[in-house]
């Protein structure tokens, strides 16, 4: 399906799909590095960043399929293999194996302040595409990181 079949100009379209794609590469990174968080984390703070990490890497996951979903909804192909999450990605895997519980805490919180920056930049995209739907979806995205970036920082006792 080609935007215009849905009423969005597909010229306009365009960078709303490319910053998709980018924000969907960034989205696999920070996924996986929740993940290896939930596995890895250790000590007094276990269970609560356990239960804390597998939360965030379930609704990582569906933030990804939802992306892909949009930009095949919007006429493109997403990105579908790690080479490209990598290669497209501003946020760098890291190693969470032995890491300290308050240093993956850092990790994330820094994956969603540079996702939030990005569904920002997008946000401004969409609104000159004309593209409420993307727009709404992507502004749900970001209040949930909002949120949760303020519990993790209260979490680590971050201002």
């Amino acid at each position: 399906m080609k935007a215009e079949k849905i009423s969005l100009d597909e010229k306009k379209e365009k960078p709303v799909v490319d910053h998709l794609n980018e924000l969907l590469a960034n989205y696999h990174i920070h996924y996986q590095k929740v993940r290896g968080c939930h596995w890895n984390v250790k000590g007094n703070n276990f269970f609560t960043l356990h239960l804390k990490f597998e939360e965030l890497y379930t609704a990582a996951l569906t933030t990804i399929d939802e992306l892909a979903e949009r930009i095949l909804t919007l006429g493109k192909a997403p990105y579908s293999t790690f080479a490209d999450y990598i290669k497209q990605s501003a946020i760098e895997e890291i190693n969470t194996i032995g890491l300290k519980d308050t240093a993956m805490v850092k990790a994330i919180v820094e994956d969603m302040a540079t996702l939030i920056k990005m569904e920002r930049d997008l946000l401004e995209i969409t609104a000159d595409a004309g593209d409420d739907g993307t727009n709404d979806m992507i502004n749900r995205f970001m209040q949930f990181k909002e949120k949760n970036t303020w519990m993790l920082r209260s979490f680590i006792n971050e201002d």
